[in-house]
C-alpha cells in the first residue's frame, strides 16, 4: 500500500441460490465502475459463453491442488466432485493498493475467508460482511421456479439449502433485503460508501 492509498474494502457478499446476487451486483458494479470483483478458481468444465479470468480462473484438478496445499487460496470448497475457491492474489494487493474488492461467496467460504482476512493486522479493518435475503421464503420459492430451469426435486434441494444458509444470518456484519433492484444495489453502496469511512482504515491525518 503505498502512502497515498488507503486500505480498500474486502466486501464478503453472500445469499443463497435465486436471492438475486448476480442482478444487484451488476447494478452495484454500473454505478461504481472502481469497485473489482474478485474471480473464483473453478476445477469444472467452462459452460458455453463463460471466459477464462472473466467468469472463473478455470483449473484442471492438479492445478487447484498444488495452489491449495501451497496455501494460495482464501477459502475453497468441494461441491459435487469439483472444487472452487478464492486466490488471496485476487484480492490482497487490490485491497493494498487501495481498491475495494467484491467477493462473491457462499457461507462456508465467507467463514474461511473472513477469519483469514481478520488474522492478518493490516488487513483485518478492510474485512466487511453482507447477506443478500429473499423478502421471504415464499418470494425466493417464487424467483426459482421463475426461471423455468430447474427440476421439482432441485427447487426443493435448493429452498433446504436456503434454509440453512438463512440461519446464518447473524454471522454477517450487514444485511440486506433483496426486494427492488435498485434499493437493494443502493444499500449495498452505501456500506460500501460506509465502510471507507472507518477510522480503523485512515492512515493519515490531513486535517491536523
Amino acid at each position: 500500500m503505498t502512502e497515498a492509498a488507503q486500505l480498500g474494502t474486502a466486501l464478503i457478499f453472500s445469499g443463497p441460490s435465486g436471492v438475486g446476487k448476480s442482478t444487484v451486483c451488476r447494478r452495484v458494479f454500473e454505478q461504481y465502475p472502481g469497485l473489482r470483483f474478485s474471480v473464483s478458481c473453478t476445477t469444472r468444465a467452462p459452460r458455453p459463453g463463460e471466459v477464462d479470468g472473466v467468469n472463473y480462473h478455470f483449473l484442471t484438478h492438479e492445478a487447484f491442488s498444488a495452489q491449495l496445499a501451497a496455501g494460495d487460496f482464501l477459502e475453497h470448497a468441494e461441491v459435487h466432485g469439483n472444487y472452487y475457491g478464492t486466490l488471496q492474489s485476487e484480492l490482497l494487493p487490490h485491497l493494498r493498493a487501495g481498491v475495494d474488492v467484491l467477493l462473491d461467496i457462499d457461507v462456508q467460504g465467507m467463514r474461511q475467508a473472513s477469519a483469514l482476512l481478520r488474522a492478518m493486522p493490516d488487513i483485518a479493518p478492510s474485512v466487511v460482511t453482507v447477506f443478500l435475503v429473499p423478502p421471504s421464503m415464499a418470494v425466493l420459492e417464487q424467483r426459482l421456479r421463475g426461471r423455468c430451469t430447474e427440476s421439482e426435486e432441485s427447487i426443493q434441494r435448493r429452498l433446504g439449502n436456503a434454509r440453512v444458509e438463512l440461519s446464518s444470518w447473524r454471522e454477517y456484519d450487514y444485511i440486506v433485503v433483496s426486494d427492488v433492484v435498485e434499493r437493494s444495489a443502493a444499500d449495498l453502496l452505501a456500506i460500501i460508501h460506509a465502510a471507507r469511512c472507518r477510522t480503523a482504515l485512515q492512515h493519515k491525518e490531513p486535517w491536523l
